[in-house]
Order: structure tokens, then C-alpha cells, then sequence
């Protein structure tokens, strides 16, 4: 038993190896190669650049307007998180909490969103949007990334609020407390680490949104185009214009808050992922 459990400890921890490589590689590549120039990205792309230069990263930033899209996308991610997790969190609550006819019928219509490929409703969801005069508006994109981030938001946190202790509600209600009060004061506070873990999910699965943005923002202004649309533009301008540092520099802009965001709530992630289990 000892040779098999050690066999499959060192076949996971290698498997693991090899996949934190292909996952840090490319990134550290990009990263190294936004500070290169065209002559060395092509004359050997593994080599250390020769230089510092930062002069990628203003054209990138003033050029390509990297600057519009991540203040774009920091504003539709922001309300579009905040909108799914008010609206998630109480109906996940309430669908774990109490019971009516219907209840579990209305659990199922939401989880079935998590089966149901996005790429299928593209084209009704544009015309829906259009008909409600949202179109190329970040308000139309903010409510459609709302719904979409629902179904496993509820999921999730159905499951978290079911390991709840009702005393702690039940002595809420017996001093008073309506039941808004007892879900904001008392049941919030609670399950704070489900909640963490769940919008660090959304912001970062918002945040690599391109295939909704493309169809909903598709009106042609770049001035309201999200980060991932203007990547997407600024590879395809690179392909003319020889501009790889830049696109590069771009990429990078792009990646680094959504790593820093991980690493700075990495803690609360794996603590929500396993409160459940624990209680």
C-alpha cells in the first residue's frame, strides 16, 4: 500500500509539474517578449531580450488604446460581478432555505444554464438585446453577463448556504430580525468565503469574455469595446503593422490584474472551496 500511494503521489506531483509549465511558460514568454524588439522576437523567440525598453508598452497604451478597453472592461466587469452576486446570492438563498411548491422546479431551470452552450442563444440573445434598445451599449453587455454568470453562481452557493446552521437564523428571527435583515446581517457575513471564492470565479470568467462582447459590442465603436475585443484588434493590426512588442505589451496589461486578483484572494479561493466540506 505504501509502494502504490507513493507511485501515485509522484505520478500526481509530476503531472502537476507539467502542467504548471505549459500554464507559466507562456505567460513568462509573452511577458519577456513585449520588452523585445521585432529583430529579436523572430531571430530567436527563447532568448532573454537585450534590453529593457518600455516603449512597447506606451504604444500599447496610447496607440492600441490598451488604456480605454481595460477601463471599459473594469466597468463592465465590476457591475456585471456586483449585479450576479446581489441577485445570485439571495436567490441561491432562498432556493436553499425554504420550501415552496415549485422550488425545486426553478433550482433545475437555473442549473440547466450551466449545460446549455452559450454560442447556441448568440443569436436570439442579439436580437432580444436589440429589441430592447441595448445594443453596443454596456448596459445591454452588463445584464447579459449577469444572466449568463448566474447558473453556477446559484449552484454553488445553494450548496454553501445548505451547511449553514439554522440556529443562528432561527435566534435572528426570534429577536426580530425581518428576513432581509437576517440574510444581509447574519447569513452574508456567514458564508463570506463561499461569496469571496464565487465572485473571484465571475470576475475572472467576465473578464475572458470575448465570444458575448463580439456579438453584443458589434457596432464597430472602439471606444466602448472591452479588452478582449481590442487584443483581438490589435493582433490582427500587428499582422500589418509588425508591431509584435506591442501586441506583447498588450497581452500582458491583460493578464496581469487577473493574476494579481488570484494571488491576493488565493487564500479566501481555497478556504470557500472547502468550508463547504468541512461543515
Amino acid at each position: 500500500m505504501r509502494r502504490e500511494r507513493s507511485v501515485l503521489s509522484g505520478l500526481s506531483h509530476g503531472a502537476l509539474v507539467i502542467w504548471s509549465i505549459t500554464v507559466i511558460l507562456p505567460i513568462l514568454w509573452t511577458f519577456l517578449s513585449s520588452f523585445k524588439t521585432n529583430t529579436e522576437i523572430f531571430g530567436d523567440p527563447l532568448a532573454l531580450p537585450g534590453a529593457i525598453r518600455f516603449d512597447s508598452w506606451g504604444r500599447a497604451w496610447e496607440t492600441a488604446h490598451v488604456g480605454q478597453y481595460l477601463l471599459n472592461s473594469v466597468l463592465v466587469v465590476g457591475l456585471g460581478t456586483a449585479g450576479t452576486m446581489l441577485l445570485g446570492s439571495m436567490a441561491a438563498y432562498v432556493l436553499s432555505r425554504f420550501r415552496f411548491r415549485g422550488n425545486r422546479l426553478i433550482y433545475l431551470m437555473f442549473i440547466s444554464g450551466m449545460v446549455f452552450p452559450v454560442f447556441l442563444a448568440l443569436v436570439p440573445l442579439f436580437f432580444v438585446v436589440k429589441n430592447l434598445g441595448l445594443l453596443d451599449t454596456h448596459t445591454g453587455l452588463i445584464l447579459v453577463y449577469i444572466a449568463y454568470s448566474l447558473p453556477f453562481t446559484i449552484f454553488f452557493l445553494a450548496a454553501f448556504f445548505r451547511t449553514l446552521p439554522t440556529s443562528v437564523a432561527e435566534a435572528a428571527m426570534m429577536d426580530g430580525c425581518s428576513e432581509t435583515r437576517t440574510f444581509f446581517q447574519i447569513m452574508v457575513p456567514m458564508a463570506k468565503p463561499g461569496l469571496v471564492s464565487i465572485t473571484i470565479f465571475n470576475v475572472i470568467g467576465q473578464w475572458n469574455q470575448y465570444l458575448l462582447p463580439i456579438v453584443l459590442l458589434s457596432g464597430g465603436v472602439e471606444d466602448k469595446w472591452v479588452i478582449t475585443q481590442g487584443i483581438a484588434n490589435i493582433s490582427t493590426s500587428a499582422g500589418y503593422q509588425a508591431d509584435w512588442p506591442g501586441l506583447f505589451a498588450a497581452l500582458s496589461m491583460t493578464i496581469i490584474p487577473v493574476v494579481v486578483v488570484y494571488v491576493v484572494f488565493q487564500r479566501q479561493i481555497q478556504a470557500g472551496l472547502t468550508a463547504g466540506a468541512i461543515k
